[in-house]
């Protein structure tokens, strides 16, 4: 296949993002045409000023329309592109310079219709995106999956760092309205209608998360109460590791529990575990501040995803309602 790539970039209210966005695919070592589509998702901070500073250096498209979600301007950007191979990226990634080279031979030797790459912390990154990073992709921490070598039969992509085909796009119809939770959905529909995904371990992009702690609880908490709806609506794909960190955190009020009681390996067994994410975490990031504050990022994780898991999965069992009805605010109304 001669492969045509379209990025597809939704934005919303971040303008400076969209800046260093642009200006790492501005510096492309890649050798062949490709398009840049922006969509913006009905922001009242216009990222069109900064989009038009680039218009000489890439082929790019700008968009607007009224705000219905990341899911839904995906599928709006990816209707109106040019390619017939979307990449898609949250516009808070920064893209090295060799990216879109490794992606053409990695699809020209494999080819597959949807791949996912990893993300990476950047050396300009602060010491609590390093540690956030760290938590979303360590393999010790729930973020493993996403860039462990043993998944490429059955990668799940994630949206900030995703290609899919035009072909492939078109079968499935693009994403849904959930939010979060509309890049896993998407991968079940792709697996559903015949085609493969894989992962590209070099085609790591820099994802900043320009959050804090406040809001990268808020972030995880709604990824564990999406992950029921998605067994609920893909049962075939449910995993038992998926309780991993409710059991975690009951494990550790039971530990705490018993220890007050004089019964200390338990907690002794979590200390291990702790100690252990903190040498990981200085061996990545050889910095010992970055460690310490893995260790706040991954109980963060664990605590939101988990109890958020738990408390949908009950609300699933229990009730007669959809999801859709059960918890409205995770769901977007599409144009």
């Amino acid at each position: 296949m001669d492969l045509f790539f379209s990025f597809i970039v939704p934005v919303y209210n971040r303008p400076n993002e969209i800046y260093e966005l642009l200006e790492s695919l501005s510096i492309q070592d890649y050798d062949k045409s490709f398009e840049v589509v922006i969509v913006e998702d009905g922001s009242t901070e216009s990222s069109e000023r900064i989009v038009e500073k680039f218009k000489d250096k890439l082929l790019i498209t700008y968009l607007k329309k009224n705000n219905s979600g990341p899911g839904d301007s995906r599928n709006y950007g990816m209707n109106r592109a040019k390619g017939n191979y979307f990449i898609v990226l949250d516009s808070d990634c920064i893209i090295p310079s060799q990216y879109l080279s490794v992606v053409e031979k990695s699809l020209t030797n494999n080819y597959m219709d949807c791949y996912g790459g990893p993300d990476a912390a950047h050396h300009t990154f602060t010491n609590v995106q390093k540690a956030i990073n760290y938590a979303m992709t360590s393999v010790f921490t729930t973020g493993g999956i996403r860039g462990n070598r043993a998944a490429i039969g059955k990668f799940q992509p994630r949206s900030f760092n995703m290609g899919i085909s035009k072909e492939a796009f078109v079968k499935t119809q693009g994403y849904g309205n959930i939010h979060p939770g509309e890049d896993p959905d998407l991968t079940f529909r792709i697996w559903e209608a015949g085609f493969e995904t894989k992962l590209i371990e070099d085609a790591y992009v820099y994802h900043k998360r320009r959050i804090d702690w406040n809001k990268f609880y808020i972030q995880v908490k709604k990824f564990g109460m999406v992950r029921p709806i998605l067994n609920y609506w893909h049962p075939g794909t449910a995993k038992i590791t998926y309780w991993f960190p409710t059991l975690f955190c009951l494990g550790l009020i039971g530990a705490t529990v018993l220890m007050l009681l004089g019964i200390l390996w338990p907690m002794a067994v979590y200390a291990f575990y702790f100690g252990l994410l903190f040498v990981h975490s200085l061996m990545v990031n050889k910095n010992i501040k970055v460690a310490f504050l893995s260790l706040i990022a991954v109980v963060i994780q664990f605590v939101g995803y988990g109890f958020g898991f738990l408390k949908n999965s009950i609300l699933i069992a229990i009730s007669n309602k959809k999801p859709e009805e059960l918890f409205p605010k995770l769901f977007f109304k599409t144009l």
